[in-house]
């Protein structure tokens, strides 16, 4: 399934007629509303990632971001969330017209996950095609930290 070579599916739209949505693991998440990603369980097993994800709405403000990622620093990412989600600069791109636009929300997910990546073949991956899809998302941009 895509790990003995790359896996590459031509980008057929237009990028200035692309709905485009990002996808950021630094375990963002809304302070106010979303559980935290798992992290007492990832110190009790170091092997093992949450391969939960969250919905960030674009529009969200800085102060109502958190991070839960041990791997990181969430210092950095706190004062300017644009370093891991960069949805201000996406909003940019769309109002200069180099994409069409942004989606409504993006999504996060912590970066470090289980080898075997079981669960995120079986859940989380179905799981964000879906998003994207009823987003209508065209493409999608990795932001990784």
């Amino acid at each position: 399934m895509g790990e003995e070579a790359p896996v590459w599916a031509p980008f057929e739209k237009r990028l200035q007629a692309s709905r485009i949505a990002l996808l950021s693991s630094a375990g963002l998440y809304l302070k106010a509303s979303q559980p935290s990603f798992d992290l007492v369980r990832e110190q009790d097993n170091p092997e093992w990632g949450d391969p939960s994800w969250r919905s960030i709405p674009a529009g969200t403000a800085a102060s109502e971001i958190a991070v839960a990622h041990l791997h990181i620093n969430d210092e950095d990412i706190l004062s300017d969330p644009e370093i891991a989600l960069p949805a201000h600069l996406l909003d940019q791109l769309a109002a200069e017209g180099v994409i069409g636009s942004a989606t409504a929300d993006h999504l996060s997910v912590m970066g470090y996950q289980d080898r075997s990546l079981q669960a995120w073949r079986e859940q989380t991956l179905p799981e964000l095609v879906a998003k994207l899809r009823d987003q209508q998302a065209d493409g999608l941009i990795l932001a990784p930290v």
